[in-house]
This record gives C-alpha cells, structure tokens and sequence, in this order.
C-alpha cells in the first residue's frame, strides 16, 4: 500500500465504519435541529441569525468572520455544510480540480436528503483525490492553492477535521434521539 493509499484509508475506514452509517436515514428534522437557543444553522435566505449568512441560493449559512468567542452551539445541518464546504470542497477544487468551491457562494442544502448527496459526492472526489498522490506530491506544498504545508500535513487535518466533526455530528444525533420530549 503506497502512503497516499494509507493516508486515504486512514479516513476511508472510518467513513465507512462509523460516520457513513450514523447518517442513514436522517431526517430533515433531525438535520435542522437546535439543541439549545441561538444555535447557528442553514437558513432559508434572508432569516439568518448571524452577523453576515453565507451562500448562494435558497439557503444560507450562519456565518460570521472573525468567529464569535465563544463559538454558537450548531445544528448538524451546519456541521454537515462546514465538512462539505471547508474541510473537504476548498481543498477538492484546489488540489484536485474541478469547481472552485467557497463558503459565500456554495448552494446550502435545505434537506437533510439533498446535503447527504452533497457530502458523499465532496468526500468521494477527497478520497479519489489524496489516493492519486505520489510520494513525491505529499512531500511537497501544493502547487495551487493558498495552503503552504506539505500535502501529507494537509490530508493530516482534513482527516482530523473529518473524524472530529462527524463525532459531533454522531452525538447530535444520539442526543435528538434521547431528547427530553416531556413525555
């Protein structure tokens, strides 16, 4: 197994085993709720409840630069628009090619439905991407994009930042599940 191989199925295994199941059959429901007041989310244009929503289309993201301290609590709609857009589409349209893909532009999803396709399509064009790179490319800063790191440190993050946010995304999940319902 080559390192970009092992690199891809260091992240591949958990997608498989712990993410990608947790996420069947979520539902819209599940995807936009707010565990607690002020949570930030995907929004129908227009209602957002941060200082400057992001996105182009229907729905938009709540959104603020520099992030508040401390941070809102977000629903697993916003957590899911986070790791396709951030984690995983910059870092496909810079590496790999294809379209750019930017936070203030990216068409939100307003279905719990329409963002799991979003997230399968982004996370399998990652994954074909880092297990095309040489020895060489991991050793190396990428050529395009503004990121200096070799491109091993960078498939580094992205697979922290994959694993941690679906353990959140899990969590949210089991605690909609247990929710106090008042029955």
């Amino acid at each position: 197994m080559t390192r970009s191989e092992r690199l891809a199925e260091q992240l591949d295994w958990h997608w498989r085993k712990n993410l990608r199941p947790r996420l069947d059959g979520l539902t819209d429901e599940e995807y936009f709720w707010e565990p607690v007041r002020g949570c930030w989310s995907i929004r129908p244009q227009g209602r957002s409840v941060a200082p400057m929503p992001a996105g182009a289309g229907e729905w938009t993201m709540d959104y603020a630069s520099p992030d508040p301290v401390p941070a809102p609590v977000t629903t697993i709609a916003w957590r899911m628009a986070h790791v396709i857009v951030s984690c995983l589409g910059y870092r496909v349209g810079w590496h790999f090619g294809g379209e750019d893909i930017d936070v203030q532009t990216f068409p939100y999803a307003g279905r719990a439905e329409e963002a799991l396709k979003q997230l399968d399509e982004m996370y399998g064009r990652w994954n074909a991407g880092v297990r095309k790179l040489s020895d060489a490319d991991l050793a190396n800063p990428p050529a395009v994009g503004p990121e200096r790191n070799p491109m091993e440190i960078i498939v580094q993050h992205v697979n922290k930042e994959v694993i941690h946010h679906g353990a959140e995304i899990a969590l949210l999940r089991d605690l909609y599940q247990w929710r106090d319902t008042g029955r």
